[in-house]
């Protein structure tokens, strides 16, 4: 039997102490957590890496106690792979006009978001949804802000490449052989495509492009917060409690060790990919939201879709303002005001309507009362899930000189 969507959470369980808790009856998770008050110490005791075979740069901290991703037997990892996908990421070589690369969306020192409400392709199409971060983007359950279908990121990554409604990098038919002699024609390139693809006799093609940014994105691994260092304030330490209680629901969207509902691991074998109606909109008093953010609906074209987005992780959260998946809440603060109030009002303009009325919405934003004092220790916590080693880490940055990444 289906489980509805809004129902997937309350089922499965959350994260508590680092850990992943499953729901239990009050009488028993009682117990439960006195069990667990005692083991929070023993997830920070060992200083082991885990990596994969021939990828030494997809490393996961003793610290962070991540299970490894999926990763697809049609692209096995490789260090190879990694560092070519790094170079063609901030390489404007590989948009149709050398305009733009992947990083022109998605920056670094932003947790691989841009800092935008709505970012603009190469051809100067703005687009409708968010940049959304590629923290810890290999445990997705599903890619993109709102297609259930779009569960394999090298089935996602074709659509920035050579996507047309809009333009993002503009890779199209016309162009591709073109874009690939660029690399071609580059010594460097020769060496690392041969590297990454040792059996191919010409590894110079789109499909190897797309494994080789699959590898490096897969890579981008965030788990060296202060929340995984067991470093919190004590103030952090009360808006974890706030986070995960029922008074506040945080935790039914945003659960296990990634803080997002969706989440694949390599022993994950029946993923559950959820999608949340969070009130943002309410057009025409019907649950409608504006036509071409429409979430899940887009393919299901079922009403008790409409509105219904994934939920991102909450991993660099603070990093990857603005937020909702159209960028239209500016500060973090003002998205714990928003749930608060259990959805958006908006009183006039092209898309009034109250959120808080949605039909569609998720239960489990049905608001509450927050003082500022609780506010603060939510933020704190929030704040906590900040990994200042991942925006620095040499292993993602821009291998290149300026002027070949502007």
């Amino acid at each position: 039997m289906s489980v509805p969507a809004k129902d997937v959470t309350r089922r499965t369980g959350y994260v508590l102490n680092n850990r992943f808790v499953l729901n239990k009856p009050a009488s028993f998770l009682i117990i439960l957590l006195l069990l667990l008050s005692g083991c929070r110490e023993s997830s920070f005791d060992s200083n082991l890496e885990q990596n994969v075979d021939d990828a030494s740069l997809l490393r996961l901290s003793a610290q962070g106690g991540f299970v490894l991703p999926a990763i697809p037997e049609e692209n096995p990892i490789s260090d190879a792979k990694i560092t070519l996908g790094r170079h063609l990421f901030y390489d404007t070589r590989l948009s149709g006009n050398e305009t733009q690369s992947c990083e022109s969306c998605h920056e670094q020192a932003l947790a691989f978001t841009d800092g935008k409400a709505l970012p603009q392709g190469s051809m100067g199409h703005t687009l409708v949804l968010n940049s959304q971060t590629l923290t810890n983007v290999a445990y997705n359950g599903s890619y993109t802000w709102w297609n259930p279908i779009l569960i394999r990121m090298e089935d996602q990554l074709f659509i920035p490449m050579t996507g047309d409604d809009p333009v993002e990098l503009g890779i199209n038919d016309a162009n591709t052989q073109a874009v690939l002699q660029r690399f071609r024609d580059d010594d460097n390139y020769q060496s690392l495509f041969s590297q990454a693809f040792p059996d191919d006799s010409d590894p110079f093609s789109l499909v190897n492009v797309n494994f080789a940014l699959a590898s490096f994105t897969r890579s981008l691994i965030s788990d060296r917060s202060a929340f995984d260092k067991g470093e919190m304030s004590e103030s952090a330490r009360r808006g974890e409690a706030l986070f995960f209680s029922e008074k506040m629901e945080c935790f039914h969207c945003h659960n296990g060790f990634n803080f997002s509902s969706s989440t694949v691991t390599e022993n994950t074998r029946f993923p559950e990919r959820v999608f949340f109606n969070n009130g943002l909109y309410n057009l025409n008093s019907n649950g409608s939201y504006p036509d071409a953010i429409q979430g899940k609906f887009k393919v299901t074209n079922d009403w008790n879709d409409m509105g219904a987005f994934r939920p991102p992780t909450l991993r660099n959260i603070e990093l990857t303002a603005p937020y909702m998946h159209d960028g239209s809440i500016a500060t973090l603060g003002e998205v714990l005001d928003m749930y608060a109030a259990g959805g958006r009002n908006i009183e006039s303009g092209e898309f009034s309507g109250d959120g808080r009325l949605n039909p569609f919405k998720s239960d489990f934003v049905s608001g509450f009362e927050m003082t500022p004092e609780e506010k603060q220790d939510l933020l704190n916590f929030l704040f906590s899930l900040t990994d200042n080693e991942f925006i620095t880490d040499p292993r993602f940055s821009n291998p290149f000189p300026s002027e070949l990444s502007e």
